[in-house]
């Protein structure tokens, strides 16, 4: 008979080392989160990453077969399969969500929250009682005539020159801060006094910006919203929850059908309940921009807890490799 460590060696004699790819995947994951502002750094390293799990879960498998035999292999396969399926279900029940499990897939929470943080979600069960953010009893009729989308007003710096007012959403000397409506002619300047029977009225500010070269330049923002008489101002103490669009937001035709956004408000309609959302690293609320405030039922959860970097992986094997547009700024 031959010895133990001998028989060992014969039995793993054909298997692969896969160490070197484990460093590998390691070093092009590092490489992906410090350079992903550069999109061919992203993309490749990006595609190196997936092509190292497929590679590493082939051979893994490859040296079960060997050590271990097709059959004995497979059970086991098969026995983590349930396992991970059964923890997902275990994990729904436990927090009252779908899901929850999601990740930070933008740049809107900085510095809060960063692209590719884990983040874990608790559902908010048949009322909010959960949510920390102001709130604010409305009828609804108040709340029907709010989700027809027409208080899209944005808060911008703007100067005339004749007829006509250029806009931008940074300020620059001799700039007026105002509220911007877009039409189909292009658009009109509305004075906050002017905003008519909206539920929500807004006042606008100037917020500085830090890019990621250094330089900080001026923004106009919303610096709090009026309803009924109720004026509030964001506060980076209110809690975070997740939420799906709908087809007429403009985030969902962006390609955002989850947001991951702070709570500015919650509107209690008779029971019905409305949030308005706000990115902390966006200058205005999310209403703001042609997206209708999401109510309980499109809401996936509020964030109990982040883990960071941990959902890069998911935002590559999806492939959001590239860094999306607001990550080169953040507010100071």
């Amino acid at each position: 008979m031959k010895p133990k460590a001998a028989r060992d060696a014969h039995e793993s004699a054909g298997a692969i080392n896969t160490t070197p790819l484990y460093i590998l995947l390691l070093v092009m994951l590092v490489i992906y989160v410090i350079g992903q502002s550069v999109s061919a750094i992203a993309v490749f390293s990006g595609a190196a990453i997936v092509m190292l799990i497929i590679a590493l879960l082939l051979l893994e498998m490859r040296n079960g077969f060997k050590e271990t035999g097709y059959a004995r292999n497979i059970i086991e396969l098969a026995g983590a399969i349930a396992f991970v399926i059964v923890f997902w279900f275990a994990l729904r029940l436990l927090l009252n969500t779908p899901n929850p499990i999601d990740v930070v897939p933008s740049c809107s929470m900085l510095p809060a929250l960063q692209r590719g943080d884990m983040i874990i979600l608790q559902g908010l069960g048949s009322a909010p009682g959960s949510i920390r953010a102001p709130t604010v009893n409305v009828t609804p009729a108040q709340a029907s005539s709010m989700m027809n989308g027409s208080e899209s007003l944005e808060c911008v710096a703007y100067r005339f020159s004749g007829q006509s007012a250029y806009v931008s959403q940074y300020v620059a000397p001799g700039d007026s801060i105002g509220l911007y409506r877009s039409t189909a002619s292009g658009g009109e300047i509305v004075p906050e006094s002017k905003q008519g029977g909206n539920l929500v009225k807004y006042a606008c500010g100037v917020q500085q910006v830090r890019f990621a070269n250094g330089t900080v330049r001026n923004e106009a923002y919303t610096s709090s919203i009026t309803v009924l008489n109720h004026t509030i101002s964001g506060d980076i103490n209110n809690s975070i929850i997740v939420y799906m669009t709908t087809p007429s937001d403009l985030f969902y035709r962006e390609g955002d059908t989850f947001i991951v956004h702070r709570v500015y408000a919650v509107l209690d309609a008779g029971g019905s309940y409305y949030f308005l959302t706000k990115g902390d690293n966006n200058p205005g609320l999310d209403m703001q921009y042609s997206n209708l405030p999401p109510n309980a039922t499109q809401v996936e959860g509020r964030m109990i807890l982040s883990i960071p970097y941990l959902g890069y992986l998911k935002l590559i094997l999806s492939g959001s490799t590239t860094q999306p547009a607001g990550c080169n700024s953040t507010v100071v």
